[in-house]
């Protein structure tokens, strides 16, 4: 049974991109468009990392990877490199880790 609906989120998938591709490009040419699909974009990247960092079996869960992410949010809002970011998120985690196990 889970891997019909693997395969049927796969096709749906699959022809939701065909449709995008079925766009005249006048409609996604208009500055509005373009605006509104950055954006989404950015929301439903920052969904994404806020759920997996959050939750854990369905459950919100505050730890080390919440203490993480805000030391990664305040090096990119300070405009540190990617790979420092990276680094300083993970000492964060595994030092907060190392102290309470």
């Amino acid at each position: 049974m889970t891997w019909i609906a693997v395969l049927a989120a796969a096709a749906l998938c699959f022809a939701i991109k065909l449709l995008g591709h079925q766009v005249p490009t006048d409609w996604l040419a208009r500055p509005r468009a373009a605006r509104i699909s950055g954006l989404l974009t950015v929301a439903l990247l920052a969904a994404l990392v806020v759920v997996q960092t959050a939750t854990s079996q369905g459950r919100l869960v505050i730890d080390a990877r919440l203490a993480a992410l805000g030391v990664a949010a305040v090096a990119l809002w300070l405009r540190a490199p990617f790979l420092v970011v990276v680094v300083l998120a993970a000492l964060v985690a595994a030092g907060i880790r190392a102290l309470a196990g």
